[in-house]
């Protein structure tokens, strides 16, 4: 990759007049001044899905937004800097913190954060040894959309518990979603959440719902509030949070080889030999993340939509947003103003969001025709996604299961064992695969 100007990037034509059909690939850029623009693009794409999180866990915004930005910084070098993503708060970590926080505290919870943050690494140098055909039969399509909806789905009840508390700016903040999918095209089509949620805040602050003491006490420029993990060798009882938290990594992994697939389809095939490489990236900022207090991240689908619009894949544009998020992450101010959203902004949000995480499910059983004609397709799904939106809970001492962990388990027992049996008895041509 040849040096023009700053960075390992070369220029792409004169970086202003680029054809309509034309690509800028991971290792081209535009001038700085689109450049910078285009990595504006990102941070708003990220930073509506980024900042809901630590909302709905209680972790610091501030905290969240400046670890993205570390973990986007990783994930570009990890990679070479062959590999344009961005790294948000994972919504699949929500259901394990929120459940978990009470009784362990924040401190706690992080070591869960860190477990699987330390076995995507691990999966990811298998990946990288070997290459993603056990994965592939580990989880067939039919698995992975059950394990990815079910995540989503299993966070229906925390959804309607803000819902209530204020229904009206719910109702009006939801519709505001609803409508800017459909009136707007683009970027602005695609920022519907991040849309949605101002116009809620808007009708909270008409009604005097936003409360903004703590933005004026904060100041401008400060670190983040940096929480370390307890030690679960000094406090064994956390070893128990593990099952909850460890299953977490099936559907990062199906993000995250998802994505690279995306980016590699659009632009250059050879992408997908860095899939081990972007399960490391994820897993190491995912381990750093929660080290410090953030919470566990993943590729951000939002972003690629992004460079499928703007037909931009440089990830000089990365670093920019990257930058971006940690310089955010460094004013308390902004995070204040974040913590200031009302109940009813994010009950009606999320109302969407969370099935929405439902459906991304749904989408990877479409877009591999599973056929559902199959028993072994049939139970699977349905076993998992009961179990994951009812929340099906076993306790065995100091551990427990929740739906999430539970529901994964299940979706790939019952797949592989059906399969096998019908194999065994003839009953089936061959594993239901997708």
């Amino acid at each position: 990759m040849s040096f023009n100007g700053l960075g390992p990037w070369k220029l792409k034509g004169d970086g202003k007049n680029v054809g309509a059909d034309q690509i800028v690939g991971p290792g081209e850029r535009l001038s700085w001044p689109r450049t910078i623009g285009i990595g504006a693009q990102h941070v708003v794409a990220m930073f509506g899905a980024t900042f809901l999180v630590p909302l709905l866990t209680g972790f610091p915004p501030s905290t969240t937004l400046f670890f993205s930005g570390i973990g986007t910084i990783l994930f570009l070098l990890i990679t070479g800097n062959r590999l344009p993503s961005y790294l948000g708060s994972s919504f699949a970590f929500i259901a394990p913190i929120t459940a978990l926080t009470a009784s362990h505290g924040r401190s706690g919870v992080l070591v869960g954060i860190i477990a699987v943050g330390l076995l995507l690494a691990l999966i990811g140098v298998v990946v990288q040894l070997t290459g993603t055909r056990w994965l592939q039969v580990l989880m067939p399509p039919v698995v992975a959309g059950a394990i990815v909806a079910l995540i989503g789905l299993n966070l229906a009840s925390a959804a309607k518990d803000n819902f209530v508390k204020q229904p009206v700016i719910a109702v009006i903040t939801l519709a505001a979603v609803v409508l800017c999918a459909v009136l707007f095209r683009g970027l602005l089509g695609r920022l519907s959440i991040f849309i949605g949620v101002l116009i809620g805040y808007i009708a909270a602050l008409i009604a005097r719902a936003v409360d903004f003491q703590a933005v004026r006490d904060a100041p401008w420029i400060g670190l983040p509030d940096f929480t370390a993990p307890t030690n679960p060798f000094t406090h064994p009882q956390l070893w128990g949070i593990l099952p909850a938290f460890l299953p977490l990594v099936l559907a990062l992994v199906a993000e995250n080889v998802g994505h690279v697939r995306g980016v590699a389809q659009l632009t250059d095939p050879s992408v997908n030999k860095l899939t081990g490489r972007a399960l490391i990236a994820d897993g190491v900022a995912t381990v750093i993340a929660g080290s410090g207090g953030g919470s566990g991240t993943t590729t951000y689908g939002e972003n690629i939509g992004v460079m499928a619009a703007t037909r931009v894949y440089s990830t000089a544009a990365y670093w920019v947003a990257a930058i971006v998020a940690i310089a955010l992450g460094l004013s308390p101010k902004i995070g204040a103003a974040i913590n200031t959203i009302p109940a009813g902004v994010l009950g009606g949000v999320t109302t969407a969001l969370y099935g929405l995480i439902g459906i991304i499910g749904v989408k990877i059983w479409l877009d591999n025709k599973v056929d559902f004609s199959k028993p072994q397709n049939q139970f699977t799904a349905a076993i998992a996604l009961i179990i994951g939106i009812s929340d099906l809970t076993f306790h065995a001492g100091q551990i427990t299961l929740g739906g999430i962990a539970v529901g994964s388990i299940a979706a790939i027992v019952v797949y592989h064992l059906m399969s096998l049996v019908a194999h065994w008895r003839g009953t089936s041509s061959g594993p239901a695969t997708p």
